[in-house]
Parts: C-alpha cells; structure tokens; sequence
C-alpha cells in the first residue's frame, strides 16, 4: 500500500500493536528479565521503522521538514563565462552557457543544460580568459553561436515543462552582471530578442545578505566561507559556479530562508 490510507494504516496497527504490547508487559514483568523485554521493544520499534519507511514516510516527512515551502517550483541557477582581457575587450561573448533546475520543494539538482558558445566577434580566446576560466579553444571552436544555443535553451525549457503558465520558476545568478548586463548586452549587438524569462532573477549575493546580514565582496568565496561549505570544483567554471549556487542556498533554505526576485521588472 502507497497512498495516504496506507500510511494511516500503518500507523493505526503501530498504536494498537503498541498497547497491547504495555499490558502484555506489565502482566509479563516479574516473569520476563529486562534485558528480554528490551530487546522485544528494540525488536518491534526496528520492524515498525522499516514499515514505515517502505512506505517513504520518513523520507518524505524529512523532506517537508527541512525546507519551508518556496514561493517557485524551480530555481534555474545561471553562471555564465565570457571572452575576457586585460584591458577588457568589447564587446564581450557568452562563451559557457550552463544552467541548473533546483527543485523549489527539495533543493535538489533535477536537470542540467550546458554548452560552450562559439564567439563571432574575437573568436580567438586570450590567455587571460583561458588563465581564467579553464575554457581552452578547442572547448569552443566550432560550437554553436550565441543564437542557436539560446534556441536549445528554450527547447530543453519547454522539454522540462518550465514553459507552463502554471509552474512558476526564476533564474539565480550570483549578482546582476550575467541577466542585467551580459545577455542582453550581447543580444543587443547581435540583433537578437531576449526571452521574457530572463528578465526576472534572484541574485545570490542580494539574498545571502538578506539571508546572513553581510554582503559577500569576494561572491561564492565568501558565500562558501560563511556556511562553513567546501567550494565545488575550480573558480570561474561557469557549471562549477553553478553547483556552488545551488549548495548555497539549499544550505540556506534549510535554515529556513525563503528566495524571493530581488531583480526589478524590466
């Protein structure tokens, strides 16, 4: 039995097992040593436990209480990579483009998107923006372009069910560069429109000083430092920041955070 009526079941035969067992005992007391009688309840509470649990009762319970509910069903964490220099080049291209779908009820990693983009404008990449972010040439020559991949985006989008008007879901990016600055900058120069869900997010840093009552200057670094978190992977990988954003706020919401847009509606 998987459904509620199961469960209740379960727990009904539990409470009347249970007080039959108290008036077995006491009558049994004189006759039956203590460390019998111990082992019978040890016995009876590992049965009962597994019963329960073959029901994903405890599991779910755990669930529900270790995350308040969220305002979204999804988070869609977003960290970005781009063509970089020392002085800066412009314009900068996207040249990572990974994303994260955080399950709003468990915090849990449930899908992933990640491509590398081929960038048009200098399609040679700096030893600086290598240096930097671990991407070398080959991971973006021949690549598709900024355009094909946000066509894919919005395919796997649609695929994972994000396109329906009933499921609510927003981006996370640690700070506003990547949506606010970034994105739109690029598509701007290319001719090409902006998908309206980019235009709402949550930056990371916003809600961690909300969350902690400091602002994180050094970003993930400090983020990781301040709840006593491992830093996943090497800095400045747009996936590996990604999966640091998404241990950070499960980590807060078990604290009991709850997210909200901290972007305004453009």
């Amino acid at each position: 039995v998987s459904d509620a009526s199961g469960c209740s079941m379960v727990a009904l035969l539990h409470t009347g097992a249970t007080k039959f067992l108290q008036n077995l005992l006491s009558r049994a007391r004189q006759a039956v040593s203590p460390l019998l009688l111990a082992g019978v309840l040890k016995g009876y509470s590992s049965i009962v436990s597994r019963k329960l649990a073959s029901h994903s009762f405890g599991a779910s319970m755990a669930a529900m209480s270790s995350f308040p509910p969220q305002r979204y069903h999804y988070f869609l964490v977003l960290d970005f990579e781009a063509t970089c220099d020392k002085p800066q080049i412009h314009p900068q291209e996207i040249i990572e483009f990974p994303i994260l779908k955080l399950n709003g009820r468990t915090m849990e990693i449930e899908s992933t998107f990640h491509m590398y983009v081929q960038p048009v404008v200098h399609p040679q990449l700096t030893p600086f923006c290598t240096e930097l972010t671990g991407i070398i040439q080959g991971m973006v020559d021949g690549q598709p372009s900024l355009q094909q991949v946000l066509e894919r985006v919005d395919e796997w989008m649609a695929k994972e069910g994000l396109l329906d008007p009933s499921v609510k879901s927003i981006f996370v990016t640690c700070g506003d560069w990547d949506l606010k600055v970034m994105l739109p900058g690029q598509c701007q120069y290319l001719g090409l429109p902006v998908a309206d869900y980019f235009k709402q997010w949550i930056n990371l840093k916003k809600a961690y000083s909300f969350a902690m009552g400091s602002w994180p200057k050094n970003g993930l670094l400090d983020m990781n430092k301040g709840l006593n978190l491992q830093h996943i992977g090497r800095p400045h990988s747009g996936i590996d920041d990604c999966k640091n954003i998404a241990n950070i706020m499960k980590t807060l919401a078990h604290r009991g955070f709850i997210f909200k847009q901290t972007s305004k509606p453009f």
